[in-house]
């Protein structure tokens, strides 16, 4: 089985090379894997830092198109079996990929996805800001819809890891450019009867101090949207 690990990234000098040191670095055993980085018109100097990385496909988009434009990229640029999504900051740290690769190789699921929302905010620190409660409880009625409109219970549709088989995307029409990825790709997996399994993770929020990029009410209403409208489109 090869796994690859797409990184999508937008002006991220100070975690770029941190995020791929450890992507590199990580062992999974008899799970063979590449890691494909799409920087997706970065006007910072991570591009300079691109440059400089070793066993890593590098691709550059021109200019800024979004997430779901890179993620797209990836995935059409890359030969595993099984992808998987990496944000290219320090939120996610990418030793839970064991945890996800779990489930696929015991036999008992072919998409995973990593929740973070099986515990309430802490109400302290990062967690204690407006802006990452409206992200939090934003996020809970979304998978909340989604759940609904889909017919399996899903904690966390927002999630960057998703672990999906090639196969599941190889002929989806994906469409989408900014965040309203996370949607999509969700939406059409259950469609197509795939049965999400879930694995707690921990994460390190990012503030939007630190450049966390999605806007909760923008980003929330347009994955809103996505959700109703591919419960009857395709």
């Amino acid at each position: 089985m090869k796994l690859s690990i797409i990184i999508p990234v937008f002006n991220e000098e100070k975690t770029v090379r941190e995020i791929l040191k450890k992507v590199l670095d990580l062992k999974l055993d008899d799970i063979e894997k590449e890691v494909v980085v799409v920087d997706d018109g970065s006007t910072d100097k991570t591009r300079q830092i691109l440059e400089q990385i070793k066993n890593a496909k590098i691709i550059l988009h021109k200019k800024n198109k979004g997430k779901g434009a890179a993620v797209k990229t990836g995935i059409e640029n890359s030969i595993g079996d099984y992808i998987i999504i990496q944000d290219a900051d320090l939120e996610y740290d990418p030793k839970y990929m064991k945890d996800l690769i779990k489930p696929i190789k015991d036999g008992k699921a072919k998409v995973v996805y990593g929740t973070r929302l099986n515990r309430m905010p802490n109400i302290k620190g990062e967690e204690r800001n407006l802006q990452f409660l409206l992200h939090y409880f934003g996020n809970r009625f979304l998978s909340l819809i989604t759940s609904i409109l889909y017919g399996q219970l899903i904690t966390d549709m927002e999630t960057c890891y998703k672990l999906f088989p090639r196969s599941a995307v190889s002929k989806m029409n994906l469409n989408a450019r900014g965040f309203e990825f996370e949607p999509e790709i969700t939406a059409k997996l259950l469609k197509r009867g795939y049965k999400i399994i879930e694995i707690p993770i921990k994460t390190n929020p990012r503030g939007y101090d630190e450049g966390k990029k999605l806007n909760t009410i923008r980003d929330g209403s347009k994955a809103l949207w996505n959700l109703l409208k591919y419960r009857i489109l395709d």
